[in-house]
């Protein structure tokens, strides 16, 4: 399958009055067309920074592209002026953001707001652009959508308000569309929707997605590939039947054990991961998962392990994995 996207080496960071934050450290992956893509991981680990910098929505300053390319369809969006961008973002590339009660306008009818991107990207007068927008929320399973339009976003759940938010980020069948956390503040029942929903409209309009989330167990049954992110760098990275059957990385470890699983018994307690991440003004030298991994060892501290290989798909950035880091330990 080609390649729609290589994101190769990034690096962004924020000029603050502190000094300079390095939120995203040498970041690259690939995303196939029509592939599912999760990144996974605690909040404050990179994953929205480095889903905001593939369509350029960092303001510029304090954030800055340090390193790196970012390859869509073979173009680097990173060269792009915000003219470009403007011509891709919603046409090729949408996003679903995390909150959609404050994404949304509430000043405005929702089916205005759906109309606007459908005027901009598809040359339409308001009252065919209203016609399409009805026919988005039937296709996002908003019932009465001819009623729905005419109503506030404060009239709607938070489960329709995602579908809303999902209905604007689809207008114009954008080849990639990013969610960031689009299961947020959703009960379990609305997150299995919202979800399904998602894995529909990839199959039926043929769009790759992007998936930001800290729970894994959302993206289970919906992604092709995972990434790991700790620190604002890859820890682990491989198919979804790779990490949840082979994980390998500590860190990647803990994330599921903090998962509900069915298997668990009556009185058996969720495991939690102590400590807290590093603070990104001054990085650490040595691996970034040091103080709060169970296995570290000496060279931990000291040296940022590369990349272990552990099958053509699966790989994990950890000493523990590396035999001549035991043998000097």
């Amino acid at each position: 399958m080609s390649k729609l996207l290589e994101v190769k080496n990034l690096e962004i960071s924020f000029q603050t009055f502190f000094g300079e934050v390095e939120a995203v450290r040498d970041v690259s992956f690939t995303l196939g067309e029509k592939e599912t893509l999760a990144i996974v991981g605690e909040s404050g680990c990179g994953k929205t920074v480095t889903a905001s910098s593939i369509i350029k929505l960092l303001p510029q300053p304090p954030a800055f592209y340090k390193g790196g390319q970012i390859l869509f369809e073979g173009e680097d969006l990173v060269t792009k002026t915000e003219k470009e961008m403007q011509k891709i973002r919603g046409q090729k590339i949408s996003m679903v953001f995390q909150d959609p009660m404050t994404s949304l306008n509430p000043t405005m009818k929702v089916g205005k707001q759906i109309a606007e991107g459908i005027m901009k990207h598809q040359n339409m007068s308001y009252d065919e652009a209203k016609k399409r927008a009805i026919e988005i929320l039937d296709m996002v399973a908003v019932p009465e959508p001819e009623k729905r339009i005419n109503q506030y976003p404060h009239e709607f759940s938070g489960g329709m308000r995602q579908r809303v938010m999902i209905a604007i980020a689809m207008v114009s069948n954008p080849k990639l569309l990013i969610a960031d956390e689009p299961t947020t503040a959703l009960d379990v029942t609305v997150q299995a929707q919202i979800m399904d929903l998602m894995k529909r409209l990839k199959d039926n309009l043929n769009t790759a997605i992007i998936l930001i989330t800290h729970d894994l167990g959302v993206v289970a049954d919906m992604a092709d590939d995972i990434i790991v992110m700790y620190a604002g760098q890859i820890v682990e990275e491989g198919t979804a039947n790779d990490i949840f059957d082979n994980p390998i990385h500590p860190y990647t470890k803990k994330l599921l054990y903090s998962v509900p699983r069915p298997d668990m018994k009556k009185d058996e307690r969720l495991h939690s991961i102590e400590g807290s991440p590093p603070d990104l003004y001054i990085p650490p030298k040595g691996c970034s998962f040091f103080d709060r991994c169970d296995y570290a060892m000496n060279i931990c501290r000291e040296n940022n392990p590369q990349f272990t290989k552990h099958s053509d798909t699966h790989m994990s950035r950890c000493w523990l994995n590396q035999k001549q880091a035991k043998e000097g330990n």
